[in-house]
């Protein structure tokens, strides 16, 4: 070998392990236990004019597969097939009952771009309609603990 093929060798595993030991990072705030901000005010008040209706339910199923599961799952359970390359990972919505229809219309719509959350998720706003956000999340609540 070449002297300029043992210092490329050498950066490369250098590379690796600094990007190995820079990888860990406090949990989300998604992860199980934390505690999750409120709503911004203007969406404190926000409740699903939807809930419980069966079409709405069958309109968001189709809808939460065609734009979540790929990340959420198709139970919700956050392990989707991409799930695995997105750090932090997907909220595993079935698991999350508690959570308010204010501040599951926030996430979708906003996304999660902004702080604390710093995540992947898009805002749908730009791609659903506010009817559809609500479909999706009556379609969530059949899954939901």
């Amino acid at each position: 070998m070449n002297k300029n093929q043992i210092l490329l060798g050498v950066a490369l595993v250098s590379i690796l392990i600094l990007a190995a030991c820079s990888s860990t990072q406090a949990p989300p705030p998604s992860a199980p236990g934390l505690e999750r901000p409120a709503p911004p005010s203007d969406f404190a008040s926000k409740t699903n004019p939807l809930a419980g209706k069966s079409d709405a339910i069958e309109a968001g199923k189709t809808i939460y597969n065609a734009n979540c599961a790929a990340c959420h799952g198709d139970k919700a359970l956050g392990d989707g097939p991409a799930a695995k390359s997105l750090n932090p990972p997907p909220l595993p919505l079935a698991d999350e009952g508690s959570l308010s229809d204010a501040y599951l219309y926030w996430r979708t719509a906003e996304g999660g771009g902004m702080e604390p959350f710093k995540s992947a998720m898009p805002a749908w706003k730009s791609f659903l309609s506010e009817e559809q956000i609500w479909q999706v999340i009556a379609y969530l609540r059949t899954m939901m603990k």
